[in-house]
């Protein structure tokens, strides 16, 4: 089939990437200029493993291409997946005004049928709008259909997660939407749910902040944790032990980040209060995400008793490992706090420091992990990436000036580190 894939990111870039690797022709439009020209290049603008690649092997195939003229994408397409961005307004609420121009462009560009497909995060109704937006925008009484098809990408796995999902929900209005559909994704051997447009919409908010929830309520429990003395990871490794709970999304730590979970539970609890739905339940998943940092600077402090003037050696600035994403990373509060309070900070991460200069000022950074830890007063944990379990413990105790390390992402053994002489410090151990 003929694909479009209009915005050309995290989500967009990995899903026309995907579609054409199973033998569509796919074309992915972005207005960003620049970014189209690095991909005409086979230049990738982000870190994704195995996403390079995958868009070069496609494109020397002649599957995959790039513009920026969306008359040349929807001349093109069949099918139009919509992957812009729906950042968050200061109020929480979702930012439509990019999938809503995008939708007006559309419109005006359209000849002859189109199925037009919500790909990205949006609030529940939003289909319903789109297609009043694109039916007011056309030129002259041309059938087309607004579907919905909720992506479950994660950064760092994003490429295994697009050949691998756990299901497929497929919301449409027509069986022609249907059918098309079913048919893009006819290779994957997994369930399909087919649902209307508003369910569809609200499995993806619903999903998000579900796992926002997993992660804020075993960081709960972590607090209850180190006041008693317990362990969380055997807490953790007990309660996911229940295939009703299940072990996803149970490890205790700073607190989630990202592109998607904040800003999705802000918009889900928008939506809530717009359709007068109580929502504490979420917004306590919010505060308790919050809190996991603070506590966490606390723990810092009275591992050193005073951070003014003190050195400190970081380790990961990403929100999670595997990708260089900074957008929302726990690590980037945490700093800004350690550095509002005198601390002086040398980091280092694998991926992400680039993206960090632009927003982390005032902080050093590092080429090399023992470079980050040498001479600092302890080396704090912030993002678990591989290259961090594998540290050789001896040389980055000799680079430390005391051998101290409070752990954000608990990646250690307790009972190892006490062996190799550290002052260990973790989350709910």
């Amino acid at each position: 089939m003929k694909i479009a894939i209009i915005g050309s990111g995290h989500v967009g870039l990995v899903t026309g990437a995907g579609f054409a690797d199973m033998g569509n022709e796919v074309i992915c439009l972005d207005h960003d200029t620049q970014k189209i020209k690095l991909l005409t290049r086979g230049k990738i603008p982000f870190y994704e493993p195995g996403l390079s690649e995958l868009v070069q092997k496609n494109s020397e195939k002649g599957r995959l291409h790039f513009t920026t003229y969306m008359k040349e994408a929807v001349q093109f397409s069949q099918v139009l997946f919509l992957c812009v961005g729906t950042p968050p307004k200061d109020d929480g609420e979702a930012d439509l005004s990019a999938i809503e121009n995008v939708a007006r462009s559309i419109g005006r560009n359209l000849t002859e049928y189109r199925l037009i497909v919500e790909k990205s995060t949006v609030p529940v109704e939003t289909g319903a709008q789109l297609y009043k937006m694109i039916a007011r925008s056309t030129r002259k009484k041309i059938t087309f259909d607004v579907a919905s098809n909720a992506e479950f990408l994660k950064e760092g796995s994003a490429v295994h997660d697009f050949y691998n999902p756990d299901r497929i929900v497929l919301g449409v209005e027509t069986p022609r939407a249907k059918q098309l559909l079913l048919k893009i994704y006819k290779p994957f051997k997994v369930p399909i749910l087919v649902t209307d447009v508003r369910s569809a919409e609200m499995i993806k908010h619903a999903s998000n902040s579900f796992l926002a929830m997993k992660i804020s309520y075993i960081n709960l429990i972590s607090q209850m944790c180190e006041k008693v003395g317990a362990d969380i990871g055997k807490v953790a490794e007990g309660m996911g032990g229940d295939r009703r709970i299940g072990k996803a999304f149970l490890n205790a730590g700073i607190g989630f980040g990202g592109s998607c979970f904040p800003k999705d539970l802000a918009a889900f609890i928008k939506i809530g209060e717009k359709l007068n739905v109580p929502c504490n339940l979420l917004k306590e998943i919010a505060e308790i995400n919050k809190f996991q940092k603070i506590h966490f600077v606390s723990k810092v402090e009275k591992a050193l008793k005073k951070l003014k003037g003190k050195t400190l050696g970081v380790l990961g600035l990403a929100f999670k490992p595997d990708t260089d994403d900074i957008r929302n990373a726990p690590a980037v509060d945490i700093l800004e706090q350690l550095r509002d309070r005198g601390a002086k900070i040398k980091a280092y991460d694998p991926c992400a420091t680039a993206a960090a200069k632009n927003i982390l000022k005032g902080i050093r950074f590092a080429r090399n992990p023992y470079e980050a830890c040498l001479g600092a007063d302890a080396a704090l944990i912030l993002t678990e990436w591989r290259e961090f379990r594998d540290l050789n413990l001896k040389k980055l105790k000799r680079s430390l000036k005391r051998a101290i390390i409070v752990d954000g992402r608990n990646i250690y053994d307790p009972q190892t580190m006490k062996e190799n002489g550290f002052h260990y410090y973790s989350i709910g151990r």
